[in-house]
C-alpha cells in the first residue's frame, strides 16, 4: 500500500484524490494547502490529515509519494524537497512557466529524475492511446499530417489565468505534448494568437500552432477557450496508406431523427473532468505500478521539459510572425 500526500486541494487535487481512493494500492494520508478548508473538504472524505505548510509532508516518513497540484510557480520547490527526502512525486504540467528554471529542476534531480512523473494525462486517455499507438505501430503509413482540435467550452476565472502564463503554456501544452508523442522531435514553431473575446484578460484567448517535424510531418494544434458546442476534443493522423479520426466523446451513442433534426446527439461532454475521468485514474495506475516495480515513471520530466520548450517557441512566434527554432537540451 503505497501512502500519498497531495500538495494543493483546487480541483486537480479532487481529481487526484478520488484517483487514490479508489485504487486498491493506494491511500491518500495527508492534503497540504494554506487554504485549510479547501484541503478539509477533500481530506475528509478521505480520511486524510491536514497541514498548512507543504514542508510538513517532506519530514513525513510516512508518506511514500507526493502528487504536486499546488501553483505552478512552487511546482519546481515542492518537485526539489520531495525528491531530496526520497519521495516519488507526481506533478501537474507544466513544470514551471520559465524554460531555464525547469532546466536546472532537472539538472538539481539529476539521476533521481526516474522518480518523477508529469502529469500530462491525455496520453492515458483510452482513445487517445489507441489512435497513438496504432500511429506508432504503422498503421497508416509514415505520419505525414496530425490535426488536434481542442477547445474549451468557457474560459477559466481571472484569478487562474492571470498566473497561467498564458495559452500556450497552460492550454496548449496537452496537446504539444499528444503532438510530440506521435510527430517526434520538431524543429520548428509557427504560431498566431488570437484575442477575440475580450472579456478575457489574457493576451489569446485563441491559437494556432503549427510543429514542423524533423521526419517532415507537421501537426497543427487548434485552440480556443470558448466552444458552444461544449468540450470540444478531437484528432485526425494522417500518412500515406490511411488516416485514424478520434471524434468527440458524448453521453450516449444514440442518435435522434425526427422532423426537427437528422442525426442528432447529445452535446460534448462539458469539461476535462468529464472528459478525461478515465485518464486520470490511468494515470495514477500508471504512477502507481512503476513505483512497484521500481522502474521510471513515463512522462518523464524530460517530456514535461520538452513540451515546455515548445510551448515557450509557439508564444514566441505567435508574438513574432516568425518561425521559431526549439530550444533543444
Amino acid at each position: 500500500m503505497i501512502s500519498f500526500a497531495m500538495i494543493g486541494a483546487g480541483r486537480i487535487g479532487a481529481v487526484h484524490a478520488r484517483s487514490i481512493a479508489a485504487h486498491p494500492d493506494a491511500r491518500l494520508v495527508v492534503v497540504a494547502d494554506p487554504m485549510e478548508d479547501a484541503a478539509q473538504r477533500i481530506a475528509a472524505g478521505h480520511g486524510a490529515r491536514v497541514v498548512a505548510d507543504a514542508g510538513a509532508v517532506f519530514d513525513d516518513p510516512s508518506v511514500d509519494a507526493v502528487v504536486v497540484g499546488s501553483p505552478t510557480r512552487f511546482h519546481v520547490d515542492h518537485v526539489l524537497a520531495a525528491v531530496e527526502a526520497g519521495k516519488a512525486v507526481f506533478v501537474e504540467k507544466p513544470i514551471d512557466l520559465d524554460l531555464a528554471r525547469a532546466d536546472r529542476c532537472i539538472a538539481a534531480v539529476g539521476d533521481r529524475a526516474s522518480r518523477v512523473m508529469v502529469g500530462f494525462n491525455r496520453r492515458f486517455d483510452p482513445a487517445t492511446a489507441d489512435l497513438r499507438g496504432r500511429v506508432l505501430a504503422g498503421e497508416i503509413g509514415p505520419l505525414e499530417q496530425l490535426t488536434i482540435v481542442s477547445r474549451d467550452p468557457a474560459p477559466a476565472p481571472a484569478a487562474y489565468l492571470a498566473g497561467s502564463g498564458g495559452i500556450f503554456k497552460d492550454m496548449t501544452i496537452h496537446d504539444l505534448d499528444t503532438a510530440r508523442s506521435m510527430l517526434g522531435e520538431v524543429a520548428e514553431v509557427s504560431a498566431v494568437g488570437q484575442h477575440l473575446d475580450r472579456s478575457v484578460e489574457d493576451e489569446w484567448d485563441a491559437a494556432v500552432v503549427t510543429l514542423h517535424g524533423v521526419s517532415g510531418a507537421v501537426a497543427t494544434i487548434i485552440n480556443s477557450r470558448h466552444s458552444a458546442t461544449g468540450y470540444d476534443q478531437r484528432i485526425e493522423a494522417f500518412g500515406r496508406d490511411g488516416s485514424l479520426r478520434q471524434e468527440n466523446v458524448v453521453e450516449t451513442a444514440v442518435q435522434a431523427f425526427t422532423a426537427a433534426s437528422a442525426g442528432a446527439t447529445r452535446p460534448y461532454l462539458h469539461d476535462f473532468l468529464e472528459r478525461y475521468a478515465a485518464a486520470y485514474a490511468a494515470e495514477l495506475d500508471a504512477f502507481i505500478t512503476a513505483i512497484e516495480a521500481g522502474v521510471a515513471p513515463s512522462p518523464t520530466l524530460l517530456d514535461g521539459r520538452e513540451a515546455l520548450a515548445l510551448a515557450e517557441a509557439a508564444t514566441e512566434a505567435a508574438r513574432t510572425g516568425r518561425r521559431v527554432r526549439v530550444q533543444s537540451r
